[in-house]
């Protein structure tokens, strides 16, 4: 659709350095969204793994459990698990990716895992409590990287907006907008050029 401007010279000029202006933007723009299509899918991949292997340790954890609980007894676990020693907490930091700012989840822990006498509970138990542990760390990262993927996600949808934007609409529209006014210019030009003409002949006939 061609933009609503007056057919000069300066128009002509302004609107030419607002295409080149608009097709480096879509450059960079595309650069931008192909490198986070990048990310994205290499985010798809780690975060597929990782669920695996939360999955695979959760599943070891809680098969210890029901190990722990048929060799030492329902009472002795539930007693040994009841009173925990150690601590978690989750720290959220930032990362640059590109121009985006994510968050990224990091487990920290303080004290024993284990907050029992060993004498009295069955050694499954201290084997569930470690994997436990494991695919809660696990667990954490997982959760930092579905964030990241969702922000990465957010920022691609926008990118490839501004890109269409830019690759569909304005920059179409300048296009044609220029050929238009460099056309009324030649006419305006031949038509100076022709009135010159005749006055040169009134000119010499007089």
């Amino acid at each position: 659709m061609r933009l609503a401007v007056n057919p000069t010279r300066m128009e002509l000029l302004r609107l030419r350095r607002r295409l080149g202006l608009a097709r480096r933007g879509h450059k960079l723009l595309k650069d931008k969204q192909d490198e986070l299509m990048k990310r994205f899918m290499g985010l798809v991949t780690q975060i597929k793994e990782l669920r695996l292997s939360v999955e695979e340790e959760l599943e070891r954890s809680f098969r210890r459990f029901l190990v722990a609980r048929s060799v030492g007894g329902g009472e002795v676990v539930e007693t040994a698990v009841s009173l925990p020693t150690r601590k978690t907490s989750v720290e959220v930091k930032r990362q640059q990716v590109m121009n985006l700012v994510v968050p990224v989840f990091e487990l920290k822990s303080e004290g024993k895992v284990a907050s029992y006498g060993l004498a009295t509970t069955p050694a499954e138990l201290d084997t569930a409590l470690m994997a436990m542990e494991k695919a809660l760390g696990r667990m954490v990262e997982l959760a930092s990287k579905e964030k990241a993927l969702e922000l990465i996600g957010d920022e691609i949808a926008r990118t490839r907006r501004r890109v269409n934007a830019l690759e569909y609409v304005l920059i179409p529209n300048l296009e044609e907008t220029i050929r238009y006014v460099s056309m009324k210019l030649s006419e305006m030009e031949r038509g100076n050029l022709t009135r010159l003409m005749r006055v040169k002949d009134m000119v010499r006939e007089h």
